[in-house]
């Protein structure tokens, strides 16, 4: 909420970043997440503006690292519910007192004006949200073949675009917007992913808009061990998988569930056989681009039918947990506008 000083009217901003054993990248991103907050953030200015890490590992191991930057604009919470949905849902909790909440992920560095784009953006049009664009950077050369299939080629649209969804990985959120509509990530998707999808689908079925901002820029850091067939082919299953859920969560009820999930196999299996196809067509033309497209294709259709048969891919599990579940019987609607509730629903 924004508060009075005087005959200006403060708008205050959370930073928040979630993060689980990344002391290294923490290290790297925290000192420009707050040279952003102090440039944003001048004293006797309309922005306060403070950063805050949520860290979701059990030992707190992330403690030691923001100590490291003794500021009073850095705060520390720890979080041990295990998900990304708990995570960015207690940031919304932290961020309680303030009108927006930025998110950016632990392995991203915004680039300069990351933050003040945001911001700006919002002022303009008081969304509901703004959705920033993300850039990858890779620790080493990318295997020709993966470059081919454009594994990791991110949306660019101009400034002011109204989009549907949106990651939150680079996402400001007006807190109070959010908060009237009963909005929360669901937890249920912690460790599958796609409880933003979710989230920011259910925030524009309830009237919210989602603006784009494309000054906005955060780099997204990829490991060696992303840069591989094996890893950009599972993330595509993974997210034809959580895109289907998703569907499935937004349906009215169960006839109209039932009526999805066999619209949902047909569009499924269509993208299995057209996209083993256009690898068989690839593989015979020495073509990396359509062999790597082909099996995107495949494996994104091959997730979506594994959700119309309720198994679920925990993409985010812990070392040790099983990758494969079962979703539950009850997927109960999203709300909708007028009716404010909670995105939570059983998995």
């Amino acid at each position: 909420m924004s508060t009075t000083t005087g005959t200006t009217d403060v708008v205050r901003v959370t930073v928040g970043v979630p993060t689980f054993r990344r002391p290294d990248d923490l290290r790297a991103l925290l000192p420009l997440l707050l040279e952003q907050a102090a440039e944003l953030g001048v004293p006797g200015g309309r922005y306060a503006v403070d950063v805050l890490v949520v860290d979701n590992d059990p030992a707190g191991s992330a403690a030691a690292t923001v100590a490291e930057f003794p500021v009073p604009q850095l705060r520390y919470a720890a979080e041990p519910r295990p998900g990304i949905a708990a995570v960015r849902n207690r940031a919304l909790d932290e961020a309680a007192g303030s009108q927006l909440l930025a998110m950016i992920d632990d392995d991203e560095l915004p680039l300069p004006g990351w933050l003040d784009n945001l911001v700006r953006t919002w002022e303009e049009t008081r969304p509901a949200a703004v959705s920033g664009r993300v850039l990858a950077a890779f620790q080493e050369e990318l295997d020709p073949w993966v470059a081919a299939g454009e594994f990791f080629r991110r949306r660019s649209l101009p400034t002011g675009t109204e989009v549907g969804t949106a990651a939150a990985g680079n996402l400001m959120l007006d807190v109070q917007q959010v908060r009237e509509r009963g909005l929360r990530f669901e937890t249920g998707l912690g460790l599958s992913g796609g409880e933003d999808t979710l989230f920011s689908r259910a925030l524009v079925r309830t009237g919210g808009r989602i603006v784009w901002c494309d000054e906005s820029a955060a780099v997204d850091q990829v490991p060696a061990q992303r840069m591989t067939r094996r890893w950009v082919l599972t993330r595509a299953w993974s997210h034809g998988n959580a895109s289907m859920l998703t569907d499935l969560r937004l349906a009215g009820g169960p006839t109209a569930r039932t009526a999805l999930r066999v619209r949902g196999a047909g569009r499924g299996l269509l993208r299995l056989c057209g996209g083993a196809l256009r690898w068989a067509w690839g593989t015979a033309g020495r073509s990396h681009r359509h062999q790597a497209r082909g099996l995107r294709t495949s494996l994104r259709g091959a997730g979506m039918l594994c959700a119309v048969l309720g198994i679920v891919y925990l993409e985010y599990a812990r070392p040790g947990e099983r990758r494969l579940r079962l979703a539950g019987a009850r997927l109960p609607a999203a709300p909708t506008a007028g009716a404010p509730g909670t995105t939570a629903v059983t998995a």
